[in-house]
């Protein structure tokens, strides 16, 4: 059961230095269509953004509509782990049709009801069904993609990203103007497009080597496990303790980058600057990764992914420390171009290609539903622990960032395999038997 962890040699130069056009290209319609169709469900990704305001619009308290946002995260980090067990089960394809569907039916019915906790429940829901996808997806680009060109195209997956998220909340805005209406409808309607260009574009069934492998005959339609497969569980991931490292990794790293969102603002206005100096830094990492992350990434595509994880980890930490010199404005750029560095080089690797790769077939999605989730809890806990030790010991928090990117280095080190080693290898040591690969849903 042993799985090729992107390090190996490549059938030759071209393929495994490809630049982005080339890579672009050669890449199958499934895989387009799903960045494609991802930048579209983030440029339509409105209503997270402005739920705060239109709960309050409606007349609910400013907690009311913290909480409301609150439940959605929570139900976002549930909805990787359900996606992630749904695609192993069903199938890449059907998981992303399913929920995205789901979800743009959920969306609209926050409209139409009056009860606080009626909303809340839906809104949880929602949460869950609108990112229970990004498992499936990223294991049907796995699949579909040479592992030498993983980096490469998730690069292009967060460009994608990035590009929705950045004119996401300026099409929000507008839409306000003319009607709240439109901005959940806008947002389902977007979510109905994705679905239907992975419905009409993805494979039914899963590249061969991988449904093979995965329990000893071909795989079912849509890719999902065969039906003799050994069920497996998130006990199986559980088991590795090596990727439990790597979770490590995952969690302490979102804790200290979310702190660009949570705690910076707060430092800018520590040091008497305007609200607009805190906006330019923001907008500086954005241009930044917009900008260089594929050219970056063709250069990174020659290291090993544990290179490139542990370096993203500790340039991130490391940037976010230097927020404590006591050089003013200059600080502030120097500290966000140099986490920004951190975020380019790693997080395709670290977020994507490398979850990807860990997973042995049958439990590709639970490991990706897994890392998912531990940055969702990431991103949920660490505005509260950053504004907590912020409010304490103010600069000591970006110190406290540094020390603990430090340890999220380590942990990187230690839970990302190196090239010799398997994906069926828990702890490093020798590689695990498909039998083991056990314990029932």
């Amino acid at each position: 059961m042993a799985q090729n962890n992107g390090t190996k040699a490549s059938d030759g130069p071209g393929k495994q230095h490809a630049g982005v056009r080339q890579v672009w290209r050669e890449s199958p319609a499934a895989v387009k269509s799903l960045l494609i169709g991802t930048m579209i469900n983030r440029l339509g990704g409105f209503v997270q953004v402005f739920m705060v305001l239109y709960l309050t619009h409606r007349g609910f308290s400013d907690t009311q509509a913290g909480a409301a946002l609150g439940v959605y995260g929570a139900g976002a980090v549930l909805g990787t782990l359900v996606g992630g067990w749904m695609s192993d089960r069903l199938g890449p394809r059907l998981t992303i049709v399913s929920t995205l569907l789901g979800s743009a039916v959920l969306l609209p019915c926050v409209l139409y009801l009056d009860n606080y906790w009626a909303i809340l429940v839906v809104i949880t829901f929602s949460g869950a069904a609108s990112l229970a996808y990004q498992p499936a997806s990223t294991s049907m680009i796995s699949l579909l993609t040479p592992p030498e060109r993983h980096i490469m195209i998730f690069a292009m997956g967060r460009l994608a990203i990035n590009l929705g998220t950045t004119a996401a909340p300026l099409l929000g805005a507008a839409l306000v103007k003319v009607s709240w209406d439109f901005l959940f409808w806008g947002e389902a309607l977007a979510v109905v497009v994705f679905s239907a260009v992975t419905a009409t574009t993805l494979p039914r069934r899963g590249p061969e080597p991988d449904t093979a492998t995965a329990g000893g005959k071909d795989g079912d339609e849509d890719g999902a496990e065969p039906k003799d497969a050994p069920r497996a569980s998130y006990l199986a991931v559980l088991a590795d303790r090596r990727y439990l490292m790597f979770l490590l990794a995952m969690f302490v790293s979102s804790v200290i980058y979310i702190q660009h969102i949570s705690a910076l603002p707060l430092a800018v206005k520590h040091l008497g600057m305007d609200i607009e100096v805190y906006a330019a830094m923001i907008a500086l990492n954005g241009l930044l990764v917009i900008a260089c992350e594929l050219l970056v990434a063709k250069v990174v595509q020659r290291w090993q992914i544990r290179t490139a994880v542990i370096i993203g980890v500790l340039l991130t930490g490391v940037g976010m420390a230097m927020y404590a010199l006591p050089w003013g404005l200059a600080a502030l750029v120097i500290a966000t171009l140099v986490w920004s560095l951190g975020e380019i080089i790693g997080y395709p690797s670290l977020f994507f290609a490398y979850p990807a790769q860990a997973g042995p077939p049958g439990l590709r999605g639970r490991y990706l539903g897994a890392s998912n989730a531990l940055y969702g809890l990431g991103s949920a806990v660490g505005p509260f622990i950053g504004v907590m030790v912020w409010n304490r010991y103010h600069q000591g928090l970006w110190v406290l960032c540094g020390v603990v990117g430090l340890v999220a280095a380590g942990a990187a080190w230690a839970g990302v395999r190196p090239p010799a080693a398997t994906a069926g290898d828990k702890s490093g040591g020798e590689p695990v038997a498909d039998a083991e690969i056990r314990t029932g849903t």
